[in-house]
Formats: C-alpha cells, sequence, structure tokens
C-alpha cells in the first residue's frame, strides 16, 4: 500500500536506517550519521520496495538523475534542485583495443554533469533535502569536485555554502566556488584538516555538514549511476566496474543501488566484481583491502595529481572494505606518473579529456588485465568521474 504522501510526491522514502546497528532514524527530521553514540555509521535512506513500479514508468522522463525520483530522498518535486545532472553516456573503448583485446570496455563519462563531475548528483541530492528541511547554511570539506557541486547548487537554491579547501587544490577549484558566491577558507593540510575545521565551525555556528558520508543524502545522488548503469545495459550489469576511491560514496551508492533494483525486480541476482583504485599518496583502502583488515589506516603521502584520490582515511571505510569484499572484487594503486601517462594516452586516442582520476582506471584495467584477473570475454565498465579541463594545472603536458 502506497501512502498519500508517497502517491502525492513520488518519493517512496520510508525512514533513515543505519546499516551496522539497524537503528531507524524519522526521515524528515535533521539527520547526519546515526545517533547510536556506539556507532555513529553513515545512514542509509530505505524505501517502501514494496511498491514495485514497473520499469516502464521510466518512458518519456527527463534523462536526469531525477528520473528514479521514486527512489530518492526528495519528497515534494518543488523543493528538487536540479541543473540537469545524470544520465551520463556509455562511450565505448574503439582505438585502444590493442589492451583491450575481446573485451568490452566502455567509459561512464561524468565529465559532462553540471561543474564537470559525478560530485552533481550527490549535491543535487543532499541540497535539495536540506532545502527541504529549511537548512538556510551548508558547509562541507572538499578536495575540489565537490566544493564547486555544493556552491552551484546551494546558489540555485538560495541556500548559503561555505566550503573549506586545501590550499594545494588547483585554482579553478577555488575561483568556481567564488563565482558562484561560496565563502571559500582555503587551508595548509588535506581534506582531513578541511573535515576537522568544518566539524567545529559547524558545531559553532549551527551550519549543516554535507561531508562524505556524513550525512544520508549525497549517498542517495551518487546511487543513481547504478540505476543508469543498469538501465544503459538494459537491465544486465557489465562483470567488473572500476571506480576510483577517495570517500568512495559512488562504489557504496551503486552497490546500493544494485540492491533495490534486486528487490524491484529489475534486474537478478548478478553483481559486477567492484575494483577500487586509489592513489599511491592515499593508499589506506588497498592497504586494509590486502591485510583483510574490516577498517583503514590513516594514510596520507602528499600530493597527488587526482586531488579527489587524497582522502587519507575514508569516513566509511568499513562499507567500502565490505562492498569490494562481498563483490569478490579488489583493490590497486596507480603512480601519479602513470596517472598523467593515462590521461594523455586517453587524449590522443580517444579524444577525451578525463581527469587524472579517471585516467588511474585505465592503468588499473591494463593491470587487471594483464594478470588475468579480467577475463577474457568480460563486460568492463570504468567511471570518469570529472573533466581533465580542470586539472591542467596538475598535468605535465609534452
Amino acid at each position: 500500500m502506497i501512502s498519500d504522501i508517497e502517491t502525492e510526491t513520488g518519493s517512496l522514502l520510508l525512514n533513515l536506517t543505519c546499516p551496522e546497528c539497524g537503528t531507524v532514524h524519522v526521515a524528515h527530521m535533521v539527520n547526519t550519521v546515526c545517533s547510536n553514540e556506539s556507532c555513529k555509521s553513515t545512514l542509509f535512506a530505505a524505501y517502501n520496495l514494496n511498491f514495485v513500479p514497473d520499469k516502464s514508468v521510466l518512458l518519456n522522463r527527463p534523462a536526469t538523475m531525477w528520473r528514479y525520483r521514486e527512489f530518492l530522498p526528495v519528497l515534494s518535486e518543488k523543493n528538487i534542485v536540479t541543473l540537469g545532472e545524470g544520465f551520463t553516456p556509455m562511450i565505448p573503448v574503439e582505438n585502444l583495443k590493442q589492451f583491450t583485446g575481446d573485451n568490452e570496455v566502455v567509459w561512464k563519462d561524468e565529465s559532462g554533469n553540471p561543474t564537470g563531475s559525478f560530485k552533481a548528483r550527490g549535491l543535487s541530492a543532499a541540497v535539495s533535502k536540506t532545502k527541504e528541511l529549511g537548512i538556510k547554511t551548508i558547509a562541507t570539506p572538499t578536495a575540489g569536485n565537490a566544493g564547486g557541486a555544493l556552491a552551484a547548487y546551494a546558489a540555485r537554491a538560495g541556500i548559503k555554502a561555505i566550503v573549506y579547501m586545501p590550499r594545494q587544490t588547483p585554482k579553478v577549484f577555488k575561483d568556481e566556488c567564488r563565482l558562484y558566491g561560496a565563502g571559500l577558507v582555503e587551508i595548509d593540510g588535506n581534506i582531513s584538516d578541511c573535515g576537522r575545521l568544518v566539524n567545529e565551525q559547524a558545531i559553532v555556528n549551527g551550519w549543516f555538514q554535507v561531508s562524505t558520508l556524513k550525512e544520508p543524502y549525497r549517498l542517495e545522488g551518487k546511487k543513481t549511476m547504478g540505476y543508469e548503469i543498469a538501465e544503459q545495459f538494459s537491465w544486465q550489469l557489465p562483470d567488473v566496474i572500476l571506480y576510483p576511491t577517495g570517500g568512495g560514496t559512488g562504489l557504496i551508492g551503486m552497490w546500493k543501488a544494485f540492491n533495490e533494483l534486486e528487490q524491484l525486480g529489475w534486474i537478478g541476482s548478478k553483481r559486477p566484481r567492484m575494483v577500487a583504485v586509489q592513489s599511491e599518496s592515499c593508499n589506506g583502502i588497498v592497504t586494509a583491502f590486502n591485510a583483510g583488515l574490516p577498517v583503514s589506516e590513516f594514510a596520507d603521502g602528499g600530493f597527488t595529481i587526482a586531488n579527489g584520490l587524497r582522502v587519507p582515511k575514508p569516513y566509511a571505510d568499513k562499507q567500502i572494505l565490505k562492498v569490494i569484499t562481498e563483490s569478490r572484487g579488489t583493490a590497486l594503486t596507480i603512480s601519479d606518473e602513470l596517472m598523467g601517462l593515462a590521461v594523455k594516452e586517453i587524449a590522443r586516442n580517444e579524444g577525451m579529456l578525463i581527469a587524472p582520476e579517471g585516467a588511474a582506471l585505465w592503468q588499473a584495467f591494463k593491470k587487471l588485465k594483464a594478470s588475468q584477473w579480467i577475463k577474457p570475454g568480460e563486460k568492463v565498465l570504468m567511471i570518469n568521474t570529472g573533466s581533465g579541463y580542470k586539472y591542467l594545472e596538475n598535468i605535465v603536458i609534452d
């Protein structure tokens, strides 16, 4: 049975549930992480999946992530803050077949999203929900792209945005935030240092934090990549998905999406093997996975050209490692040198100027193919998370 509010708004949101301890939180109240003091886990939005709409509901809907509005947490359509994010293209690798061989290898290219990255998905969902909850000021730490996305969507919503960013971040990310009218604070340190300061100031000033996986809504926007992957592959998931893993929201979100889609009966039980790719500079997830540990240790080796991968200890490291293990996936690191080479190789052969984070996936694919971890005939998807144009300051061009 669908409630009146679900019929009116389209969203099938029921509550917010802790995936670790099971504590249920009321969805229409402001929430951050699990209220259980011994837990403090990221919260997952839970939906009424007993009501099963047919896939035909998607016909003639706009080609944005909001085509899946039943499974997003915004209850009233008037609160949706959108700039056309989502439903990004699938682009097959065409001119590097000497590396792909008999594997079908496809990019999901997120660079065409508003503000040039997949961060638009999470921030569209988060800003929409904070608007619905009546929140007036939002703050976040960022390695670059999330700050610009927050600034843009907050401007669209008429909400004040405060962004804390490492001083080493390329200038274009800082200029972007300022142009959208956000308050920008530059920090001598990494994103973890920014996060500590945001937390302190949020408590003092009453800001709502949208730090990665410290609130339940950005995850919901990122999970729409999983819905799109299923739809764009005709409801048959690929065998392997490679994902650049900093905070890991997209990795966890896609896995959540696949589970929801199976409950809906839109896909079967087959799952891709999920591959987390990190920079050698910040390899805590890879180290933990290889050691069979349930959580990661703080790891920061300093600057990397892939700013989004400099996340020394993801807040949801336990959930990231769980997804990799459950999917029978793996994790590996790529050096800055190899990322830079891959940016140029893809640009010169495929006509795509991808972010270094995405370029890391190309090198990871080649390693996994050479080691036969990726098997002959398997379909492989790589998520290019952003535009390389914003990273030109980091990339040596010769």
